[in-house]
């Protein structure tokens, strides 16, 4: 399991399977939303758990796709299917591949970035912990996505349209517990909140995407 996350780290980098692409997507977010509703101090603040939020989010989709695609059409996905590692475990390298390609890194620039919206300072911390948080939920979730669609024709689109209901809770949860922060509110409950929805796609995730790769694999 250790090799198959090395290998996809590998692949990530060398054929840019999302870790450039997805921290340029957020930077270019979180800089035109300024030109977009002025340079009011007051409203960005307001605004800038959300956006940078929605933009972690937008950011960690665009790589999904590539998940399974490339092992599909080198050949090498119905080899891992074989393997003596069970398919779930392959699923769960997959997640924390993606996650430490994409939502590590979101995780990490999130905060110099919120300088950009006027984020109050007292939501700093509660940004990185919540993105901490959140993101391997969203990777979780989006390797089932990609599992469901690996194969498929064009099969981006639908993918997206798949997994973005599925990543609303997280997205609602990690932005109240980053405003409340910023408030000086407790942020508890939300925190509380993500971190089941993590739990819970951790435990029921790898699974789901193991049984729809059986599916389209036969």
């Amino acid at each position: 399991m250790k090799a198959l996350v090395l290998r996809d780290l590998r692949l990530a980098v060398r054929a840019g399977g999302g870790f450039g692409l997805g921290l340029a997507f957020f930077l270019i977010v979180v800089v035109l939303v300024p030109f977009g509703v002025g340079p009011e101090a007051d409203i960005l603040r307001r605004i800038a758990p959300g956006i940078l939020w929605v933009a972690a989010l937008l950011a960690a989709l665009l790589s999904l796709d590539r998940i399974f695609a490339l092992d599909f059409e080198d050949g090498s996905l119905p080899l891992l299917a074989t393997s003596p590692l069970p398919l779930e475990a392959v699923a769960l390298a997959k997640a924390a591949a993606h996650w430490v390609t994409t939502g590590l890194p979101l995780t990490l620039v999130a905060v110099p970035l919120g300088v950009l919206l006027n984020l109050a300072p007292e939501a700093y911390a509660w940004l990185l912990a919540a993105l901490a948080l959140g993101t391997p939920a969203l990777s979780l979730i989006g390797t089932f996505g990609a599992a469901l669609t690996v194969g498929l024709r064009r099969g981006g689109l639908l993918l997206s349209l798949l997994v973005l209901p599925l990543y609303v809770p997280t997205l609602i949860f990690g932005a109240e517990a980053v405003r409340r922060g910023g408030e000086g509110l407790a942020a508890t409950v939300p925190m509380l909140m993500l971190g089941g929805i993590t739990a819970g796609t951790l435990a029921v995730m790898p699974f789901a995407a193991a049984l729809v790769l059986r599916i389209n694999l036969r």
